[in-house]
């Protein structure tokens, strides 16, 4: 079947989710730089978040390029992956409220392994799909980002409990990580 529905459903979730977690932002309780201080924790972890959502959207992007159509199992995995990409504003503001608190930031780790994990499961049944000498098979193999982001959601989970800051920094170094595109499937489309 085609994927046109497939993408266009999962962009219009995406734009969703962005929005709940721009009106989930704290405004200022006061018109004053200290006001503002106040709400930095919020901010922090609405601009964490944002990153990372647009980093599923880039990638999820890319790889529906890659790929000549789908089945009922890919429809069901990229659910999977967006209910757990729903969760991210509900995670990020109970963070934002409480960011050095071990249950929030835990329960934010949490979304995002769940949300790799739901990736590398779509990734997976999308190559299976397309066959092993595809395009997608091309672009996505032996990627080592998704095989290390797991681990380091799961050690920040951890630390969570020990020491919440350095989960936190173990967050935005994996969402770094993934900032910088993989450049194979945009050189496996060009070369098809």
């Amino acid at each position: 079947m085609g994927k046109g529905r497939l993408e266009a459903f999962s962009d219009g979730v995406i734009a969703i989710i962005i929005t709940i977690m721009v009106l989930e932002f704290k405004r200022p309780e006061t018109a004053s730089l200290a006001g503002l201080a106040d709400v930095a924790p919020h901010f922090a972890a609405y601009v964490l978040s944002f990153v990372y959502v647009g980093i599923y959207w880039n990638n999820h992007h890319h790889m529906l390029h890659a790929v000549r159509g789908v089945t009922g199992a890919i429809l069901w995995a990229n659910l999977h992956l967006l209910f757990w990409l729903s969760l991210v504003p509900f995670a990020t503001a109970w963070m934002g409220e409480h960011y050095l608190s071990a249950w929030p930031v835990a329960l934010y780790g949490v979304v995002l392994l769940m949300a790799a994990l739901a990736y590398a499961i779509l990734a997976r049944l999308l190559v299976r799909h397309e066959g092993p000498g595809s395009l997608m098979a091309k672009a996505v193999g032996g990627e080592l980002k998704i095989l290390l982001s797991p681990v380091a959601y799961g050690a920040a989970i951890a630390i969570a409990f020990f020491f919440p800051p350095l989960s936190l920094a173990l967050y935005a170094g994996v969402a770094l990580c993934w900032l910088i595109p993989d450049p194979r499937i945009e050189r496996a489309i060009a070369m098809k």
